[in-house]
């Protein structure tokens, strides 16, 4: 998934500068994603760890890390997955507000494709309700499906508006691709809280932190993530057709300072470590300053590409450079 703030590629920089601190034997640490996104740190250290909590409020981000970090031991899945892939679509409510073709004329996805999500999503809600498949099986199926419409999905990556004609990678028929999750004997936790209010309920070796840097919402540009995972009923809005939506103190200028320096205060781990830009609501100086009243501070830092939501348009390399930020904290109570 082209995800916004993802750390796929930044990964071997946060584990090395994590494992200089720490060491290289992380085995009996507990190691906390606290703003998890789509999961993708806590996926690597999964298998390197004693175990790990992931959270973060969006539903879909739940849904995927339910499967990727919450899964441990294999799931029977081959029959359903094929199963699903033979499904008939059906005209339901994504076909309807989201796809070309329905009464509510939003191009997220083409008339197939919006039709075969609706008859898939509505098939695994069955098989939970009639217990079919348990709660491993149905949060793995979910995942698959979250990310397989991704791929197909008519947008410049993310939902905050979807494009007029139907692009090439939008036209392929959707095929739903099992979310592999890897196996580990230790369990893990996963959650879908607001994180300031989490932290005062668990305790751990390493917090990892990855907060909005801006004004942008997560659950404005990846609300139809949300609507097929929760299939609920609403009514969409305006010509995107989103949905209401959690709005994060970490997108606010004027409170974020004061909701960062409450999660340090409040965080039960001896080591903590930030992630953030060059372009976040804090800068470098008033994130060292904060940290450093709760113990030891340190930096790392490397340049990286930024999110670029159409990879078809062709951008200077350089113009297009930021600086990731690593802040360190080890902390003393």
């Amino acid at each position: 998934m082209n995800y916004i703030g993802s750390k796929q590629k930044l990964f071997p920089f946060i584990s090395e500068t994590i494992t200089n601190v720490v060491g290289d034997d992380l085995s009996q640490k507990t190691f906390c994603d606290l703003f998890a996104g789509t999961g993708i740190v806590g996926r690597n250290f999964k298998t390197q760890v004693k175990n790990v909590i992931t959270n973060d409020v969006e539903f879909y981000s739940y849904v995927l890390n339910r499967n990727y970090i919450g899964n441990h031991k294999p799931v029977s899945s081959e029959e359903l997955i094929k199963n699903l892939n033979l499904i008939k679509g059906l005209k339901g409510f994504v076909f309807q507000e989201y796809s070309q073709g329905g009464k509510a004329g939003r191009n997220y996805f083409n008339s197939e494709n919006g039709q075969i999500i609706d008859a898939v999503r509505i098939q695994i809600e069955k098989w939970k309700t009639t217990s079919e498949i348990n709660e491993n099986q149905y949060y793995f199926l979910l995942a698959s499906l979250l990310e397989s419409a991704d791929k197909i999905a008519n947008t410049a990556s993310v939902y905050g508006a979807y494009l007029k004609k139907i692009k090439p990678s939008a036209a392929k028929k959707l095929f739903i691709k099992p979310a592999i999750f890897q196996e580990t004997i230790n369990k893990h936790q996963v959650f879908q809280k607001d994180g300031n209010d989490l932290i005062k309920s668990i305790t751990g070796d390493l917090l990892y932190l990855d907060p909005p840097y801006n004004a942008r919402q997560y659950g404005a540009n990846y609300h139809l993530l949300n609507t097929i995972a929760k299939y609920d009923t609403f009514a969409p809005k305006g010509v995107t057709g989103l949905r209401e939506y959690y709005k994060s103190d970490y997108c606010k200028k004027n409170v974020v300072l004061q909701s960062f320096t409450e999660l340090l205060k409040n965080a039960q781990f001896k080591y903590i470590f930030l992630s953030y830009n060059n372009e976040g609501l804090m800068d470098s100086e008033i994130v060292k300053e904060t940290m450093k009243k709760f113990g030891k501070y340190d930096l790392a830092t490397t340049k990286y590409q930024r999110f670029k939501a159409d990879k078809t348009e062709n951008r200077n390399h350089k113009a297009n450079q930021t600086t990731e930020f690593l802040h360190i904290l080890e902390k003393i109570n």
